[in-house]
């Protein structure tokens, strides 16, 4: 058997891990895809723009990110091996990468205990920095928060509020518990002689 036949052989064994209710006729076009055959008969119609529930989110560095998605064919079918320990019916079908980390597409909407199995599983990984994993969650409305009447200048140590300040007490405030910063705050002084601020 030459070795192209072989690294065929490997790739179809990895899709069919990876999608176990893929049909024969779409793993060949999905091995053309990879391939890089013209006209791929296989198209993936979108139903919604931007995210759906359907998705999980893991939010890492860039650099966590990279190394994650060198193997994602493998993660897949790891994701799908621990979801299936847990009795869970999700699946997970494929993993790309989006502005603050990775987004793994699910058949079904994901439950808590299915985002805990997720995470579990990212952060056993080795070769991913522990300390770099978010809580793997799903996809949330945007909103606009500002909060107004802020000190800024903090009684404890007397120094102007920050956005590190602001982003420790959000974290560390159980209200905030879902609530995920999409951008860094800002902190502005009312006025000049003012000594409250608004985020």
């Amino acid at each position: 058997m030459s070795s192209t036949n072989t690294n065929i052989a490997r790739e179809t064994l990895k899709i069919k891990e990876a999608f176990l209710n893929l049909q024969n006729k779409k793993i060949k076009n999905i091995q053309k895809i990879i391939s890089g055959e013209n006209n791929p008969k296989l198209k993936l119609n979108m139903t919604t723009k931007g995210l759906s529930r359907k998705q999980v989110i893991i939010s890492i560095n860039l650099d966590n990110t990279n190394k994650f998605m060198k193997d994602s064919s493998a993660h897949v079918t790891n994701i799908n091996k621990a979801l299936k320990n847990i009795k869970s019916n999700i699946m997970a079908d494929f993993i790309c990468i989006k502005n603050r980390g990775v987004i793994i597409i699910t058949n079904k909407i994901a439950g808590a205990l299915d985002l805990q199995t997720i995470k579990r599983y990212i952060k056993n990984m080795n070769d991913i920095e522990v300390n770099q994993v978010e809580a793997s969650r799903l996809p949330q409305s945007k909103s606009f928060l500002k909060i107004i009447g802020i000190p800024y200048i903090s009684e404890a140590t007397h120094i102007p509020m920050t956005a590190d300040v602001i982003e420790k007490i959000i974290k560390d405030n159980h209200i905030f518990n879902n609530m995920v910063l999409v951008l860094r705050p800002r902190v502005i002084k009312v006025s000049l002689k003012s000594d409250i601020s608004i985020m």
